[in-house]
Protein backbone atom coordinates (compact mmCIF):
# COMPACT_ATOMS: atom_id res chain seq x y z
CA UNK A 1 0.00 0.00 0.00
CA UNK A 2 2.82 2.44 0.95
CA UNK A 3 4.62 1.56 -2.70
CA UNK A 4 1.05 2.19 -4.17
CA UNK A 5 0.98 5.85 -2.78
CA UNK A 6 4.43 6.62 -3.12
CA UNK A 7 3.90 5.42 -7.38
CA UNK A 8 0.58 7.86 -7.53
CA UNK A 9 2.95 10.58 -5.53
CA UNK A 10 4.95 10.27 -8.44
CA UNK A 11 2.55 10.31 -11.26
CA UNK A 12 1.33 13.34 -9.89
CA UNK A 13 4.43 15.35 -10.56
CA UNK A 14 5.18 13.72 -13.55
CA UNK A 15 2.24 14.98 -14.68
CA UNK A 16 3.23 18.46 -14.08
CA UNK A 17 6.37 18.64 -15.61
CA UNK A 18 7.52 15.61 -17.18
CA UNK A 19 10.87 14.01 -16.75
CA UNK A 20 12.72 14.41 -19.93
CA UNK A 21 14.36 11.42 -21.68
CA UNK A 22 17.79 10.71 -20.31
CA UNK A 23 17.60 12.98 -17.33
CA UNK A 24 19.30 11.89 -14.16
CA UNK A 25 17.16 11.93 -10.57
CA UNK A 26 19.07 14.29 -8.58
CA UNK A 27 18.02 14.87 -4.81
CA UNK A 28 18.78 17.95 -2.96
CA UNK A 29 18.81 19.56 0.48
CA UNK A 30 17.12 22.58 -0.64
CA UNK A 31 18.28 25.35 2.07
CA UNK A 32 22.13 23.66 1.88
CA UNK A 33 22.20 23.30 -1.28
CA UNK A 34 23.86 19.84 -1.00
CA UNK A 35 23.72 17.04 -3.20
CA UNK A 36 22.45 14.43 -0.17
CA UNK A 37 19.28 12.54 0.16
CA UNK A 38 16.39 13.84 1.76
CA UNK A 39 12.88 13.02 3.42
CA UNK A 40 11.05 13.58 0.32
CA UNK A 41 11.55 13.42 -3.26
CA UNK A 42 13.80 16.87 -4.32
CA UNK A 43 11.99 19.18 -6.99
CA UNK A 44 14.84 19.87 -8.84
CA UNK A 45 15.20 21.87 -11.59
CA UNK A 46 18.18 21.90 -14.71
CA UNK A 47 18.96 25.38 -15.84
CA UNK A 48 21.71 24.11 -18.73
CA UNK A 49 21.11 25.73 -21.78
CA UNK A 50 17.97 27.49 -19.85
CA UNK A 51 15.92 24.67 -20.17
CA UNK A 52 14.22 24.04 -16.76
CA UNK A 53 13.65 20.19 -16.66
CA UNK A 54 12.23 18.00 -13.01
CA UNK A 55 14.39 15.94 -11.87
CA UNK A 56 12.41 13.94 -9.63
CA UNK A 57 13.13 10.20 -8.39
CA UNK A 58 12.18 7.63 -6.30
CA UNK A 59 15.36 6.60 -3.94
CA UNK A 60 15.26 3.64 -2.61
CA UNK A 61 17.83 3.30 0.18
CA UNK A 62 20.67 4.71 -1.87
CA UNK A 63 20.84 8.22 -3.58
CA UNK A 64 21.32 8.74 -7.44
CA UNK A 65 23.06 11.42 -8.59
CA UNK A 66 23.02 13.56 -11.82
CA UNK A 67 25.73 13.98 -14.23
CA UNK A 68 28.06 16.98 -11.88
CA UNK A 69 28.24 19.08 -14.79
CA UNK A 70 24.72 19.56 -14.58
CA UNK A 71 23.65 22.80 -13.44
CA UNK A 72 20.75 22.93 -11.50
CA UNK A 73 18.26 25.82 -10.19
CA UNK A 74 16.48 24.64 -6.75
CA UNK A 75 13.31 25.90 -5.62
CA UNK A 76 12.53 24.89 -2.19
CA UNK A 77 9.56 26.37 0.72
CA UNK A 78 11.48 29.75 2.99
CA UNK A 79 10.15 27.85 5.81
CA UNK A 80 11.11 24.49 5.47
CA UNK A 81 13.27 22.85 8.07
CA UNK A 82 16.31 21.21 7.69
CA UNK A 83 15.63 17.50 8.53
CA UNK A 84 18.18 15.29 8.66
CA UNK A 85 17.49 12.00 5.57
CA UNK A 86 15.68 9.30 6.68
CA UNK A 87 15.93 5.37 4.95
CA UNK A 88 12.83 5.48 3.71
CA UNK A 89 10.74 8.05 1.68
CA UNK A 90 7.98 6.63 1.90
CA UNK A 91 6.82 8.29 5.18
CA UNK A 92 7.10 11.86 3.28
CA UNK A 93 4.34 13.90 2.29
CA UNK A 94 4.24 14.63 -1.25
CA UNK A 95 6.46 18.09 -2.12
CA UNK A 96 4.85 20.86 -3.15
CA UNK A 97 5.19 23.58 -5.65
CA UNK A 98 5.66 27.66 -3.07
CA UNK A 99 3.28 29.62 -4.59
CA UNK A 100 6.74 31.80 -4.54
CA UNK A 101 10.08 30.01 -5.87
CA UNK A 102 12.72 31.77 -5.14
CA UNK A 103 16.05 30.52 -6.80
CA UNK A 104 18.83 29.93 -4.18
CA UNK A 105 21.45 29.53 -6.36
CA UNK A 106 21.91 32.61 -8.52
CA UNK A 107 24.61 34.55 -6.97
CA UNK A 108 25.20 38.44 -6.32
CA UNK A 109 28.54 38.21 -7.18
CA UNK A 110 27.84 37.02 -11.17
CA UNK A 111 24.98 40.07 -11.37
CA UNK A 112 27.81 42.33 -9.96
CA UNK A 113 29.80 40.99 -12.23
CA UNK A 114 27.17 41.74 -15.47
CA UNK A 115 27.04 44.93 -14.05
CA UNK A 116 30.62 45.74 -13.99
CA UNK A 117 30.73 44.21 -17.76
CA UNK A 118 28.34 46.73 -18.71
CA UNK A 119 29.56 49.39 -17.08
CA UNK A 120 33.40 48.20 -19.12
CA UNK A 121 31.19 48.01 -22.23
CA UNK A 122 29.74 51.68 -21.83
CA UNK A 123 33.08 53.63 -21.33
CA UNK A 124 34.88 51.64 -24.09
CA UNK A 125 32.24 53.04 -26.38
CA UNK A 126 32.67 56.67 -24.93
CA UNK A 127 36.30 56.35 -24.82
CA UNK A 128 36.07 55.39 -28.66
CA UNK A 129 33.71 58.26 -29.51
CA UNK A 130 36.44 60.50 -28.25
CA UNK A 131 39.05 58.97 -30.21
CA UNK A 132 37.28 59.52 -33.22
CA UNK A 133 36.64 63.19 -32.81
CA UNK A 134 39.98 63.72 -32.09
CA UNK A 135 41.03 61.66 -35.70
CA UNK A 136 38.55 63.97 -36.80
CA UNK A 137 40.29 66.76 -35.80
CA UNK A 138 43.21 65.68 -37.95
CA UNK A 139 41.10 65.76 -40.72
CA UNK A 140 41.64 69.05 -42.81
CA UNK A 141 40.78 67.79 -45.87
CA UNK A 142 38.70 64.97 -47.69
CA UNK A 143 40.52 62.53 -50.22
CA UNK A 144 37.84 63.70 -52.78
CA UNK A 145 38.85 67.11 -52.17
CA UNK A 146 42.10 66.60 -52.47
CA UNK A 147 42.01 64.43 -55.87
CA UNK A 148 39.44 67.10 -57.41
CA UNK A 149 42.89 68.59 -59.51
CA UNK A 150 43.80 64.94 -60.84
CA UNK A 151 42.51 63.84 -64.61
CA UNK A 152 39.80 61.52 -64.91
CA UNK A 153 40.78 58.07 -65.32
CA UNK A 154 39.69 57.61 -69.78
CA UNK A 155 37.80 55.00 -70.22
CA UNK A 156 39.44 51.28 -69.13
CA UNK A 157 39.51 48.85 -72.12
CA UNK A 158 40.14 45.10 -69.88
CA UNK A 159 39.07 42.02 -71.68
CA UNK A 160 39.41 38.71 -70.42
CA UNK A 161 42.68 37.18 -72.42
CA UNK A 162 42.58 33.79 -70.56
CA UNK A 163 40.37 30.93 -68.86
CA UNK A 164 42.15 28.15 -66.79
CA UNK A 165 39.54 25.16 -66.35
CA UNK A 166 40.56 21.81 -64.17
CA UNK A 167 39.07 21.41 -60.59
CA UNK A 168 35.97 20.63 -59.72
CA UNK A 169 35.05 22.49 -56.97
CA UNK A 170 34.68 26.19 -56.11
CA UNK A 171 38.31 27.94 -56.42
CA UNK A 172 38.77 29.26 -52.85
CA UNK A 173 42.06 30.95 -53.41
CA UNK A 174 45.18 31.95 -55.63
CA UNK A 175 48.38 33.68 -56.08
CA UNK A 176 50.70 34.96 -58.19
CA UNK A 177 54.23 33.49 -58.65
CA UNK A 178 56.68 36.51 -58.50
CA UNK A 179 57.91 35.13 -62.33
CA UNK A 180 54.74 37.10 -63.10
CA UNK A 181 53.60 33.99 -65.05
CA UNK A 182 52.97 30.86 -63.08
CA UNK A 183 49.24 30.96 -60.67
CA UNK A 184 48.80 28.56 -57.57
CA UNK A 185 44.90 27.52 -57.16
CA UNK A 186 43.21 25.92 -54.47
CA UNK A 187 39.64 24.39 -54.29
CA UNK A 188 36.77 22.90 -52.45
CA UNK A 189 37.64 19.71 -54.39
CA UNK A 190 41.04 19.10 -52.75
CA UNK A 191 43.64 19.48 -55.54
CA UNK A 192 45.90 22.61 -55.48
CA UNK A 193 47.27 23.64 -59.00
CA UNK A 194 50.14 25.22 -60.31
CA UNK A 195 48.99 27.05 -63.87
CA UNK A 196 51.15 28.65 -66.72
CA UNK A 197 49.46 31.56 -67.27
CA UNK A 198 50.99 31.97 -70.76
CA UNK A 199 49.60 28.44 -72.28
CA UNK A 200 47.21 27.59 -69.65
CA UNK A 201 48.61 24.39 -69.05
CA UNK A 202 48.81 22.70 -65.70
CA UNK A 203 51.71 22.28 -64.43
CA UNK A 204 51.33 20.81 -61.00
CA UNK A 205 48.42 19.03 -59.58
CA UNK A 206 48.26 18.05 -56.12
CA UNK A 207 45.66 16.02 -53.99
CA UNK A 208 45.63 17.47 -50.05
CA UNK A 209 44.99 14.99 -47.46
CA UNK A 210 41.91 17.46 -46.48
CA UNK A 211 39.09 19.15 -48.79
CA UNK A 212 38.36 22.68 -49.11
CA UNK A 213 41.71 23.84 -49.45
CA UNK A 214 40.99 27.15 -48.13
CA UNK A 215 44.46 29.50 -49.07
CA UNK A 216 47.43 28.61 -50.93
CA UNK A 217 50.72 30.92 -52.01
CA UNK A 218 53.67 31.14 -53.54
CA UNK A 219 57.30 31.38 -52.28
CA UNK A 220 59.08 35.02 -53.26
CA UNK A 221 61.65 32.57 -54.98
CA UNK A 222 58.66 30.49 -56.67
CA UNK A 223 60.34 27.26 -55.75
CA UNK A 224 57.44 26.10 -53.31
CA UNK A 225 54.24 26.75 -52.14
CA UNK A 226 52.08 26.99 -49.24
CA UNK A 227 48.45 25.80 -48.84
CA UNK A 228 46.31 24.82 -45.99
CA UNK A 229 42.51 24.37 -45.00
CA UNK A 230 40.23 22.45 -42.84
CA UNK A 231 43.14 20.03 -41.85
CA UNK A 232 44.34 23.05 -39.39
CA UNK A 233 47.45 22.78 -41.42
CA UNK A 234 49.74 24.49 -43.42
CA UNK A 235 51.84 22.30 -45.56
CA UNK A 236 55.16 23.49 -48.27
CA UNK A 237 55.59 21.56 -51.05
CA UNK A 238 58.41 22.19 -53.16
CA UNK A 239 57.93 22.43 -56.85
CA UNK A 240 59.98 20.36 -59.17
CA UNK A 241 59.31 18.27 -61.98
CA UNK A 242 61.39 15.05 -60.30
CA UNK A 243 59.38 12.45 -58.70
CA UNK A 244 55.67 12.88 -57.07
CA UNK A 245 57.02 15.89 -55.19
CA UNK A 246 53.81 15.43 -52.39
CA UNK A 247 56.36 13.44 -51.05
CA UNK A 248 58.39 16.26 -50.57
CA UNK A 249 55.55 17.71 -48.74
CA UNK A 250 55.96 18.77 -44.84
CA UNK A 251 53.77 20.55 -42.25
CA UNK A 252 54.77 23.64 -41.02
CA UNK A 253 52.08 25.62 -39.19
CA UNK A 254 49.25 23.29 -37.01
CA UNK A 255 46.60 25.76 -35.52
CA UNK A 256 43.18 24.72 -32.90
CA UNK A 257 41.23 25.45 -35.82
CA UNK A 258 40.84 25.61 -39.75
CA UNK A 259 43.58 27.61 -41.53
CA UNK A 260 42.00 30.77 -43.51
CA UNK A 261 45.03 32.43 -44.97
CA UNK A 262 48.80 32.00 -45.69
CA UNK A 263 51.59 34.27 -47.54
CA UNK A 264 55.22 34.56 -47.02
CA UNK A 265 57.26 36.86 -45.69
CA UNK A 266 59.87 38.76 -47.59
CA UNK A 267 62.00 35.28 -47.81
CA UNK A 268 61.33 30.92 -48.17
CA UNK A 269 61.93 30.91 -44.70
CA UNK A 270 58.91 32.92 -42.66
CA UNK A 271 55.44 31.88 -43.14
CA UNK A 272 52.32 33.96 -41.46
CA UNK A 273 49.26 32.31 -41.43
CA UNK A 274 45.45 33.09 -40.16
CA UNK A 275 43.25 30.96 -38.56
CA UNK A 276 39.76 30.02 -37.25
CA UNK A 277 41.42 30.06 -33.92
CA UNK A 278 41.02 34.00 -34.25
CA UNK A 279 45.22 34.07 -34.09
CA UNK A 280 48.07 34.70 -36.77
CA UNK A 281 51.39 33.17 -36.46
CA UNK A 282 55.17 33.32 -38.22
CA UNK A 283 56.76 29.93 -38.61
CA UNK A 284 59.81 28.92 -39.74
CA UNK A 285 59.68 26.91 -42.66
CA UNK A 286 62.62 25.10 -41.69
CA UNK A 287 62.47 23.47 -38.59
CA UNK A 288 58.68 24.11 -38.31
CA UNK A 289 58.52 25.91 -34.88
CA UNK A 290 56.42 28.69 -34.23
CA UNK A 291 58.33 31.80 -34.17
CA UNK A 292 55.57 34.63 -32.88
CA UNK A 293 51.88 34.05 -32.23
CA UNK A 294 49.48 37.14 -32.77
CA UNK A 295 46.31 37.34 -30.45
CA UNK A 296 43.57 40.19 -30.56
CA UNK A 297 41.14 39.26 -32.84
CA UNK A 298 37.72 38.43 -31.36
CA UNK A 299 36.81 36.23 -34.17
CA UNK A 300 37.92 33.99 -36.93
CA UNK A 301 40.95 35.38 -39.02
CA UNK A 302 39.83 35.45 -42.76
CA UNK A 303 42.71 37.36 -44.50
CA UNK A 304 46.06 38.60 -44.11
CA UNK A 305 48.93 40.52 -46.07
CA UNK A 306 52.10 42.30 -45.81
CA UNK A 307 53.69 45.24 -47.61
CA UNK A 308 55.27 44.69 -51.06
CA UNK A 309 58.31 46.85 -49.88
CA UNK A 310 60.98 45.04 -48.23
CA UNK A 311 61.48 47.25 -45.09
CA UNK A 312 59.11 47.66 -42.68
CA UNK A 313 57.79 44.81 -39.73
CA UNK A 314 54.36 45.08 -39.61
CA UNK A 315 51.52 42.82 -41.29
CA UNK A 316 47.68 43.35 -41.48
CA UNK A 317 44.73 40.78 -40.34
CA UNK A 318 41.37 41.35 -41.04
CA UNK A 319 38.44 38.82 -39.79
CA UNK A 320 34.97 37.90 -38.37
CA UNK A 321 35.39 40.72 -35.59
CA UNK A 322 34.51 43.79 -38.21
CA UNK A 323 38.35 45.00 -37.37
CA UNK A 324 41.45 45.31 -39.38
CA UNK A 325 44.68 45.51 -37.29
CA UNK A 326 47.87 46.58 -37.54
CA UNK A 327 50.44 44.01 -35.84
CA UNK A 328 54.15 44.16 -35.02
CA UNK A 329 56.14 41.92 -36.28
CA UNK A 330 58.92 41.98 -33.31
CA UNK A 331 57.20 42.80 -30.32
CA UNK A 332 53.92 40.41 -31.44
CA UNK A 333 51.43 43.46 -30.56
CA UNK A 334 48.19 44.95 -31.85
CA UNK A 335 49.82 48.49 -32.56
CA UNK A 336 46.62 50.02 -34.45
CA UNK A 337 42.92 48.71 -34.85
CA UNK A 338 40.60 50.14 -37.51
CA UNK A 339 36.67 49.70 -37.65
CA UNK A 340 34.50 51.06 -39.63
CA UNK A 341 32.81 47.93 -41.43
CA UNK A 342 28.93 46.09 -40.28
CA UNK A 343 29.77 43.06 -40.85
CA UNK A 344 32.94 40.34 -41.35
CA UNK A 345 36.50 41.71 -43.41
CA UNK A 346 37.09 39.05 -45.94
CA UNK A 347 39.97 40.44 -47.66
CA UNK A 348 42.67 43.50 -47.57
CA UNK A 349 45.33 44.14 -49.16
CA UNK A 350 48.57 46.73 -48.57
CA UNK A 351 48.41 49.71 -51.25
CA UNK A 352 51.93 49.75 -52.97
CA UNK A 353 53.20 52.78 -51.23
CA UNK A 354 52.97 50.57 -47.77
CA UNK A 355 50.85 53.44 -46.14
CA UNK A 356 47.66 52.47 -46.59
CA UNK A 357 45.56 49.23 -47.36
CA UNK A 358 42.01 48.38 -48.49
CA UNK A 359 39.57 46.28 -46.81
CA UNK A 360 36.36 43.92 -48.54
CA UNK A 361 33.65 43.20 -46.52
CA UNK A 362 30.34 41.32 -46.00
CA UNK A 363 28.44 44.85 -45.94
CA UNK A 364 28.93 45.14 -49.51
CA UNK A 365 31.71 48.09 -49.26
CA UNK A 366 35.23 48.58 -49.46
CA UNK A 367 37.11 51.03 -47.24
CA UNK A 368 40.52 52.63 -47.45
CA UNK A 369 42.54 52.94 -44.50
CA UNK A 370 45.73 55.17 -43.87
CA UNK A 371 47.79 54.29 -41.31
CA UNK A 372 49.61 57.97 -41.02
CA UNK A 373 45.97 59.30 -40.49
CA UNK A 374 45.34 56.56 -38.14
CA UNK A 375 41.78 56.44 -40.31
CA UNK A 376 39.14 55.35 -42.88
CA UNK A 377 39.62 57.80 -46.01
CA UNK A 378 37.38 56.26 -48.21
CA UNK A 379 34.67 53.93 -48.48
CA UNK A 380 33.83 52.27 -51.63
CA UNK A 381 30.16 51.70 -52.19
CA UNK A 382 26.49 51.86 -54.47
CA UNK A 383 23.54 51.51 -52.58
CA UNK A 384 23.13 48.79 -56.06
CA UNK A 385 25.40 46.54 -54.96
CA UNK A 386 24.09 44.38 -52.17
CA UNK A 387 26.14 41.68 -51.94
CA UNK A 388 29.96 40.84 -50.09
CA UNK A 389 32.92 42.11 -51.73
CA UNK A 390 35.40 38.71 -51.25
CA UNK A 391 38.60 40.11 -53.24
CA UNK A 392 40.39 43.26 -53.28
CA UNK A 393 43.47 44.68 -55.00
CA UNK A 394 45.18 47.62 -56.40
CA UNK A 395 46.83 47.79 -59.77
CA UNK A 396 51.00 48.93 -60.00
CA UNK A 397 50.34 52.71 -58.99
CA UNK A 398 47.58 52.04 -56.66
CA UNK A 399 44.91 54.61 -58.73
CA UNK A 400 42.63 51.66 -59.02
CA UNK A 401 41.12 49.32 -56.72
CA UNK A 402 39.64 46.00 -58.19
CA UNK A 403 36.84 44.23 -56.12
CA UNK A 404 35.07 40.93 -56.61
CA UNK A 405 32.03 40.42 -55.61
CA UNK A 406 29.24 37.81 -54.26
CA UNK A 407 27.35 39.02 -57.38
CA UNK A 408 29.96 37.04 -59.93
CA UNK A 409 31.11 40.39 -61.11
CA UNK A 410 34.51 42.26 -60.42
CA UNK A 411 34.22 46.10 -59.66
CA UNK A 412 36.76 48.94 -60.91
CA UNK A 413 37.11 51.71 -58.64
CA UNK A 414 39.27 54.81 -58.77
CA UNK A 415 40.78 55.24 -55.62
CA UNK A 416 41.46 58.66 -55.40
CA UNK A 417 37.76 59.77 -56.46
CA UNK A 418 35.87 56.75 -55.30
CA UNK A 419 33.99 56.12 -58.15
CA UNK A 420 33.50 53.28 -60.11
CA UNK A 421 34.87 53.11 -63.22
CA UNK A 422 33.75 49.87 -64.59
CA UNK A 423 32.43 46.46 -63.87
CA UNK A 424 33.78 43.35 -65.61
CA UNK A 425 31.75 40.08 -66.17
CA UNK A 426 32.66 36.64 -66.88
CA UNK A 427 32.59 34.73 -63.87
CA UNK A 428 28.99 32.63 -63.56
CA UNK A 429 29.43 32.45 -59.63
CA UNK A 430 30.55 34.14 -56.62
CA UNK A 431 33.73 35.63 -57.52
CA UNK A 432 36.20 34.47 -54.16
CA UNK A 433 39.79 35.73 -54.46
CA UNK A 434 41.45 38.30 -56.99
CA UNK A 435 44.94 39.34 -57.38
CA UNK A 436 47.20 41.74 -59.28
CA UNK A 437 50.14 40.75 -61.33
CA UNK A 438 53.68 41.69 -59.64
CA UNK A 439 54.43 43.27 -63.49
CA UNK A 440 50.42 45.63 -63.31
CA UNK A 441 49.87 43.66 -66.92
CA UNK A 442 46.86 41.39 -65.39
CA UNK A 443 44.43 40.72 -62.74
CA UNK A 444 43.77 36.76 -61.92
CA UNK A 445 40.14 36.51 -60.54
CA UNK A 446 39.10 33.05 -58.92
CA UNK A 447 35.73 31.89 -58.89
CA UNK A 448 33.09 29.35 -57.43
CA UNK A 449 32.44 28.45 -61.17
CA UNK A 450 35.50 26.30 -60.95
CA UNK A 451 36.84 28.62 -63.01
CA UNK A 452 40.04 30.92 -62.86
CA UNK A 453 40.15 33.85 -64.86
CA UNK A 454 42.83 36.44 -66.49
CA UNK A 455 41.89 40.01 -67.48
CA UNK A 456 44.28 42.32 -69.37
CA UNK A 457 44.30 45.95 -69.80
CA UNK A 458 44.90 47.09 -73.50
CA UNK A 459 48.20 49.34 -72.59
CA UNK A 460 51.04 47.91 -71.36
CA UNK A 461 49.66 48.15 -67.49
CA UNK A 462 46.99 49.33 -65.45
CA UNK A 463 46.88 52.80 -64.71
Amino acid sequence: MQNTADEETLESCTQTLPLPRGCSGVCWDAERELRSPTESSGRAFGSKRGCVRLALQRVFGDIICGPISETFKVYGSADQEDKPSTSSVSTAPAPKMPENAQNVTISDAGARGADAIDMLAREAEELRKKLELERQKLNDVSIEQAAERLEPLTQLSIKQRRILKGHAGKVLCMDWSLDKRHIVSSSQDGKVIVWDGFTTNKEHALTMPTTWVMACAYSPSAQMIACGGLDNKCSVVPLSFEDDILQKRRSVATHTSYMSCCTFLRSDNLLLTGSGDSTCAIWDVESGQMIQNFHGHTGDVFAVDVPKCDTGNIFISGGADKHALVWDIRTGQCVQSFEGHDADVNTLRFHPNGDAFATGSDDASCRLFDLRADRQVCVYEKESVLFPVNGVDFSLSGRILFAGYGDYRVGVWDSLKCVRQSVLYGHENRVSCLRTSPDGTAICTASWDCTIRIWAFRGKCFP
